[in-house]
């Protein structure tokens, strides 16, 4: 196989998951018309395999993309990217959409158990501080209300640290602080039909909506859910989007979701308010479900233009497949695609 694009000359680079065709950084693929490309990131040319070089490939770039949870599909092309960095195009019709949670289980697991050890240990230090001082003689009842608030920020974080920046009412970024994070709502706007993000302020409240919107509330429910989850709150969030049919889905459920408004409370008067007034099921869910999303529309928006490139690529690929290729070849091709 060659190295180097046909066309540009640049160096197609290399991968290490495909074991029968280790060249190229994007590899396009039709299991059914038995076809192999590596495409150019430099020109976007799609390089057509040499015959020999391509049934085990096919095969192996056909199991990898479906195993993979995070991909995206017209009706002709599919986009994955496996996790090691290597992008598959499928050539051929959609697969069903799988949603991409096994990911998140450990990624909560890990924030759970980080939060938890930052708690012990700030927690023992103020049983450090406090020990100290009544061994200086200083009462218990000293140190009251700053055991109450050390606890409760080392356990839910400082409420006044700033989270995210969104667009304030004079056309300035304001400071999203945690404890905003309780005024917080994905909500329907009524007149667009589309999910908005809203926020309270002292000041009053503030509407992001469009890609702005699912941006910040991406950047924000992830300090939502800073404590992370544990497994069974997490199998119970995966069974929330499995539920709802798919990640857009979800997201349009948490928004019809009938929620008071997010009207600005003191800390004392919130304190059992829930951040983006979602449990933590819910809210884990959501998070799943917007990243998913997000990630999808990234993929969807090359599929486009993948699209063209394949039809371009597959009126080259017939010729030069069909050119000079002696009956022997041509019955062994025959056979291999009645195996699929």
């Amino acid at each position: 196989m060659y190295s180097t694009c046909l066309f540009c000359h640049a160096p197609l680079g290399a991968n290490e998951e495909i074991e029968h065709f280790p060249v190229g950084r994007r590899l396009a693929f039709d299991s059914v018309k038995g076809r192999l490309w590596v495409v150019c990131r430099k020109c976007e040319r799609w390089n057509l395999s040499p015959l020999e070089e391509r049934w085990e490939a096919i095969e192996e770039c056909e199991r990898r993309f479906e195993s993979t949870r995070m991909r995206a599909s017209t009706d002709n092309i599919g986009l994955a990217r496996l996790s090691e960095g290597l992008e598959l195009v499928r050539v051929g019709p959609a697969l069903r959409p799988e949603f991409a949670a096994w990911r998140y289980g450990d990624q909560f697991g890990r924030r759970r158990r980080r939060t938890m050890l930052q708690a012990g240990v700030g927690l023992g230090a103020v049983g450090a501080l406090i020990a100290g001082g009544i061994a200086a003689g200083v009462g218990i009842g000293g140190f009251g209300w700053m055991i109450i608030q050390s606890g409760r920020f080392i356990i839910e974080g400082n409420p006044s640290s700033v989270v995210g920046h969104a667009p304030g009412w004079d056309g300035q970024l304001i400071a999203v602080r945690r404890q905003h994070l309780k005024h917080t709502r994905w909500q329907v706007d009524e007149s667009t039909g589309e999910p908005r993000l809203e926020i309270g302020f002292k000041r009053g409240l503030v509407t992001v909506t469009g890609d702005e919107a699912r941006r910040l509330a991406g950047i924000l429910i992830v300090h939502a859910n800073r404590r992370g989850g544990t497994r069974s709150q997490v199998q119970e969030a995966v069974q929330r989007v499995q539920e709802a049919g798919s990640a857009e889905a979800l997201v349009a459920a948490v928004a019809a979701h009938r929620q008071p408004p997010p009207v600005w409370k003191k800390e004392s008067q919130s304190r059992d308010l829930e951040p983006f007034g979602l449990y933590p099921e819910r809210r884990l869910a959501f998070e799943m479900a917007l990243h998913e999303e997000q990630e999808r529309r990234a993929l969807q928006g090359e599929l486009l233009a993948l699209e063209q490139a394949w039809r371009d690529a597959e009126e080259i690929a017939k010729i030069a497949d069909n050119l000079l290729v002696p009956e022997s070849d041509e019955e062994w091709l025959r056979k291999q695609r009645e195996k699929e």
